[in-house]
């Protein structure tokens, strides 16, 4: 059954860091991880948010075509966890293509994968309109992960098994936060298991920020980071050796 309608929190008309060339970029709602870093908690509620329609988007997204396509742009799906409206986003990837003929991103964490009914049914379908996949993969120690998003990580590292099983371009992104994700170890771990998957094209550092601070505030909720300061450049520069970033 075709999904009509989903629930967005907002759009960027312009992303230049959300894959290849200028990206429109939609902000779906709703999210199962609670990542200490966040800086987007305003997307964690599921249920809330704006309430679009396929077409809504397509036409919007039509308005920009010229501009995406000179550019070597698309469409990227972020969140939240674009995957929890599967269904929304298989109707609309096939509109982009049917319609557009348009490249298309997702950008996720997995935290929603599972290879059992429904869920996965869609998931692959979805991946037949879908040429890139962002994938966050946050820590790869389980219990530091359980610690930093609240959810465990062996479902994550799953879906990531599942990308490569099926060939579908992936780029790794990883958020280098002090204390957190920064560990030698724990980066060598990660490149480790990087190196067992066939599909990855790119491998992302992305150095914590504090620009999300305002947001908990305005939300009344308690920042969890309060005493973390973005890391320096050493410390970039040995994660993305190990990791082999771009």
């Amino acid at each position: 059954m075709e999904q009509h309608e989903g629930r967005i929190h907002s759009i960027e008309t312009s992303g230049m860091v959300d894959g290849p060339g200028i990206r429109f970029v939609v902000f779906m709602q709703g999210c199962l991880l609670r990542c200490q870093y966040c800086h987007n908690p305003d997307t964690w509620t599921i249920g809330k948010g704006q309430l679009v329609t396929v077409q809504e988007l397509v036409e919007e997204i039509r308005g920009y075509l010229p501009f995406l396509q000179f550019s070597g742009g698309g469409v990227t799906v972020s969140g939240g966890e674009p995957l929890l409206q599967a269904d929304f986003l298989l109707t609309l990837f096939r509109a982009l293509k049917r319609e557009l003929g348009i490249h298309t991103a997702i950008d996720s964490s997995g935290g929603c994968f599972s290879r059992r009914g429904h869920f996965f049914e869609t998931l692959q379908m979805l991946m037949q309109h879908t040429d890139l996949v962002l994938l966050d993969l946050k820590q790869i120690d389980p219990q530091k992960h359980l610690d930093l998003t609240g959810k465990p990580n062996d479902h994550i590292l799953d879906f990531a098994r599942f990308l490569s099983e099926t060939n579908i371009p992936v780029w790794i992104r990883h958020v280098l936060v002090p204390g957190l994700t920064d560990d030698e170890s724990d980066l060598r771990k990660l490149a480790d298991f990087i190196k067992t998957l066939r599909n990855v094209e790119r491998v992302e550092v992305l150095p914590y920020h504090e620009m999300g601070k305002y947001k908990y505030e305005q939300l009344g909720l308690k920042y969890p980071l309060v005493h973390i300061k973005p890391p320096d450049e050493k410390t970039i520069r040995m994660a993305r050796e190990i990791l082999g970033a771009h």
